[in-house]
């Protein structure tokens, strides 16, 4: 378990360093990404190494590891999952005056434009589905199976602290902190990965819609 809590936190602290260089490097990305057939295409690429190293490390192992298995109780999971969901929407509206998160990221798009709906759809396919799954993966189920053996709350907080550093985001680090614990407090009284994707899933899903409709 030792070789592979290191490994994991190896794979995480790499993302992290990239995450924090390029943004010193680029400053903040264009918030129009989701218009261009790049991003789609490389975070396709990108998520699938991420998640063969994920795959890896818990090789022999994995369906326990990473939690792929149905919660406990549905009816128990999606109440804590509609309490998390509402946690982090106040914890984002009370931010957002001073520091406006959304912006950072470069995936909320100032506009509709009809014109790039066909990169929009694969972006929108990708941020909401693969790129959920693939975190959720690595840090809801790998990173919480291996760092529960030291307490739940360790699990719970670590998780969520990397994940937001992981984005390597200034501004949206304490609402991608909130959200990592919330998910990952989900992942410990569900003791699955599925409600904390869908979760997830869900406020990609909502972000991206509202930044085109509003």
């Amino acid at each position: 378990m030792s070789g592979r809590l290191a490994a994991w936190l190896a794979l995480v602290g790499v993302q992290i360093l990239l995450g924090y260089a390029s943004r010193a490097a680029q400053g903040k990305p264009d918030r129009n990404l989701v218009y261009h057939w790049s991003t789609p295409l490389q975070s396709v690429v990108y998520y699938g190494i991420f998640l063969g190293i994920v795959l890896l490390i818990s090789r022999d192992d994995t369906v326990r590891l990473l939690a792929l298995r149905p919660p406990r109780s549905w009816g128990s999971a999606v109440g804590i999952a509609a309490a998390v969901i509402v946690g982090v929407i106040v914890f984002e509206a009370v931010l957002d005056p001073v520091l406006h998160a959304d912006r950072e990221q470069g995936l909320t798009p100032t506009h509709w434009e009809a014109s790039h709906a066909a990169p929009f759809a694969a972006s929108f396919l990708v941020l909401v589905v693969i790129g959920p799954f693939v975190e959720e993966a690595t840090f809801r189920g790998l990173g919480y199976s291996l760092l529960a053996p030291f307490g739940s709350l360790l699990a719970i907080v670590g998780t969520g602290v990397l994940f937001g550093l992981a984005h390597g985001l200034v501004e949206a680090l304490p609402i991608l902190v909130a959200l990592g614990i919330g998910l990952a407090f989900l992942r410990a009284r569900t003791d699955s990965l599925y409600p904390g994707f869908a979760v997830h899933a869900l406020f990609n899903a909502i972000a991206l819609t509202l930044a085109v409709t509003t």
